[in-house]
């Protein structure tokens, strides 16, 4: 492998490298489900083949006193990032059980940090096929990011274009990206919408490449600066969300859940039925499943909320091959207290409504550069002032709308876990592929023992809605 000159890390992508902390380690962890089976050697030669086209994957992150930078890794080895995993089955666990613990253990197992931060462990025989556990560490590349880099390694997929120099250096700067992403708005670009579905404030960027579509009226700006700084004062003085048994000290041991996945049509279907999206029923679905698992463990959850940290991506997504994160953050509260499934996701639509207009994704995002810029007792201490005020992280990625294939073999289900920052002990997952949409968790063991209680509880409060919506009067 050729070797090439060291690159800066982009100071975003420094800030997640360096939020590691004993309880909570910053790695995406994704879990692919294969029928037929596929073997060691076929996989390593795919990942040669494919993964290796993306520079990241073959390069170390070395920090330093100001930062770190991309490195290549001159004695890469794939044995060492490809290995072979055996599933232990004691007690009586089955194999998705042992899965499921495995992914827990290595949540919190760190990636080799003399290496390229990722790594596949392959279960060669599960469930009549094969499981895959990939690890990725979230500096290389946010959820969006790392979707596109599944899509090009199946079978088919597109290797990542062919960039200049120029183009890459660019890339892993975050002085455009801070330029685009909060100057402009401050002084020209509005932000229109915040989609929980993947698109994202990204699609306001589009105004970008059109400057007579985003000169703004100068009322029209003064209002862009009062929102600015409402939404500035709105993040620093956010207030704690309730406290529950979800939210506490975490141990930093993890317990990973998954389910199986829900039509995606139907889910529609019932989003329209109510007036609201999809995202809006998801999310309800979300608080309610949490308030019904805190009630049966004897905490009354009315009059509660949580608060939830979301991803809002912030790049167009035929830009997503380049990697890095390019995301902010929104503020979400749900309605954990409200029994009511149909007062629930009107109340969640309010609340979404709420943040549309708003500019504290992009905030954020300035708050993570800037937090990439200090050294690390001073990020911790930045970062982790917004860690307090939150119960979870959650995030809604879509995947490919039909299933593919790996290796000749079709890749049937999927799923990733969200990591959490500072003492966080709670990440929600939500992820579409093939028409479906299912749920992950991942949470700390002190303080949710067992996270599938809380996933076998989404769909009883789909099918609510269901029921609710086909009563409903259709022919008006």
């Amino acid at each position: 492998m050729s070797t090439v000159a060291s690159r800066r890390m982009s100071r975003v992508d420094t800030a997640w490298l360096r939020m590691d902390n004993e309880v909570n380690l910053m790695m995406i962890v994704g879990v692919w489900l294969l029928t037929p089976g596929i073997t060691i050697e076929a996989l390593r030669e795919r990942v040669a083949d494919k993964l290796l086209k993306y520079e990241r994957f073959h390069q170390k992150a070395v920090a330093d006193a100001t930062g770190a930078s991309w490195v290549e890794a001159d004695d890469f080895d794939i044995t060492e990032h490809v290995v072979v995993e055996q599933l232990s089955r004691k007690r009586g666990l089955s194999e998705r059980d042992a899965l499921k613990q495995r992914c827990g253990e290595l949540a919190t197992t760190p990636l080799d940090p003399d290496r390229p931060l990722w790594k596949f462990h392959l279960v060669e025989h599960y469930e009549g096929g094969s499981a895959m556990i990939i690890r990725v560490h979230h500096c290389i590349g946010d959820g969006i990011a790392l979707t596109s880099v599944v899509m090009s390694i199946t079978d088919g997929g597109n290797d990542p274009p062919a960039r200049r120099r120029a183009e890459k250096d660019a890339d892993d700067s975050d002085t455009d990206w801070l330029s685009d992403a909060v100057l402009r708005p401050l002084t020209g670009l509005a932000v229109k919408a915040i989609d929980l579905s993947g698109d994202g404030v990204a699609k306001s960027f589009d105004m970008l490449a059109h400057p007579q579509q985003q000169v703004m009226q100068s009322v029209g700006m003064a209002r862009a600066g009062v929102q600015i700084v409402q939404d500035a004062a709105a993040l620093v003085m956010m207030g704690d969300d309730s406290p529950t048994q979800l939210k506490g000290e975490p141990q930093g041991t993890k317990v990973v859940a998954w389910g199986e996945p829900m039509p995606l049509e139907r889910i529609r279907v019932v989003g329209k039925a109510l007036n609201c999206s999809i995202n809006d029923v998801l999310l309800s679905c979300v608080a309610g499943a949490i308030g019904s698992y805190l009630r049966d463990r004897g905490e009354d959850p009315e009059g509660k909320e949580i608060r939830a940290m979301v991803p809002v991506n912030l790049r167009p997504l035929e830009k997503a091959y380049q990697l890095g994160n390019r995301f902010g953050l929104a503020p979400l509260v749900l309605p954990i207290g409200i029994d009511n499934p149909v007062e629930r996701v009107f109340d969640v639509r309010r609340r979404m409504a709420d943040l549309k207009g708003h500019y504290q994704p992009l905030l954020a995002f300035a708050v993570l550069a800037v937090a990439g810029m200090l050294v690390k007792p001073m990020q911790d201490a930045l970062l982790g002032l917004f860690a307090k005020k939150t119960t979870a992280v959650m995030t809604n990625v879509p995947g490919p709308k039909v299933p593919l294939k790996f290796i000749g073999s079709t890749l049937r289900q999927t799923m990733f876990w969200v990591p959490a920052s500072g003492k966080v002990g709670v990440g929600v997952s939500i992820f579409s592929y093939g028409g479906g949409v299912q749920f992950g968790l991942i949470t700390d063991k002190a303080l949710c023992p067992n996270p599938q209680e809380i996933i076998d509880r989404f769909e009883p409060e789909f099918e609510k809605l269901l029921w609710l919506a086909m009563m409903l009067p259709w022919g008006e």
